[in-house]
């Protein structure tokens, strides 16, 4: 089977038509959630998907658009379907995760830890963590809020999946050179300054060849009346479902 994804939300923060950008990567083997934000839930309960059907979550980023639905994720496992999903967390976020955003509302007498929860896998910058037969993933350090750590990822060697990121054309040059990248999946504000995210003016002004690979997520709510005004580049669609393959991605 090729490797599917499915865009279970592909909002900004503030969106209310799209939901959180968050996605489900899918092989025969496992099903893995890129980031659990708060509507991450809702949506896949609209998609028809079961939590109980999710393997492992990976976080990128500590915004609660990516990681607000950490703790039905966790008490659905806990109480419901009795198990430990994997939790996979770049490990300089790991303790901010647990103390900052999830303690609060999950410590008690008998759970006092993210591994009270989650079967916790640490990942290494530079280091591709292999999490199934035809899924591995390697975390990049891009700037987002400055002082505070962000990653986005290199799916499968040649696919670049952005987190929320300023503008970093000579990194996705960079990239696209050493990986000859199949596709580009990339956080996009349509409108004004990106000052923290990469705006879509910025994105237009990479090279056509790198548009080409490049799809748009992470998007307002006015997406429809941008399409069209996109270059060479695509949006990718809420609850649509995808299949990647070595020619690249289809609807399915």
């Amino acid at each position: 089977m090729d490797l599917q994804l499915i865009m279970i939300g592909t909002g900004n923060a503030f969106a209310k038509k799209y939901y959180n950008n968050n996605s489900l990567w899918k092989t025969n083997q496992y099903a893995l959630l890129i980031d659990c934000g708060i509507t991450a839930p809702l949506s896949l309960h609209e998609l028809g998907i079961s939590i109980g059907e999710l393997d492992g979550v990976l976080i990128t980023h500590l915004h609660g658009d990516h990681v607000g639905g950490l703790e039905e994720i966790a008490f659905q496992f806990l109480y419901k379907f009795r198990r430990k999903p994997q939790l996979f967390v770049p490990e300089k976020l790991v303790d901010q995760l647990w103390n900052h955003c999830l303690k609060a509302g999950m410590e008690d007498a008998e759970h006092a830890s993210l591994e009270d929860y989650f079967d916790v896998r640490l990942l290494k910058e530079t280091e591709p963590c292999h999490i199934a037969d035809g899924l591995a993933v390697e975390i990049v350090r891009t700037e987002h809020i400055p002082d505070k750590l962000s990653y986005s990822l290199i799916i499968n060697r040649d696919i670049f999946y952005s987190a929320d990121m300023r503008f970093a054309p000579n990194l996705l040059a960079r990239l696209d050179e050493e990986r000859d990248l199949r596709l580009i999946l990339h956080d996009c504000q349509l409108h004004g300054p990106g000052v923290v995210h990469t705006s879509l003016e910025e994105l237009l002004s990479l090279p056509a060849h790198i548009q080409r690979k490049l799809m748009l997520m992470h998007y307002d709510d006015d997406m429809e009346s941008f399409i069209g005004k996109t270059g060479e580049m695509r949006f990718i669609k809420q609850h649509q479902r995808y299949a990647i393959d070595e020619q690249g991605i289809r609807e399915i």
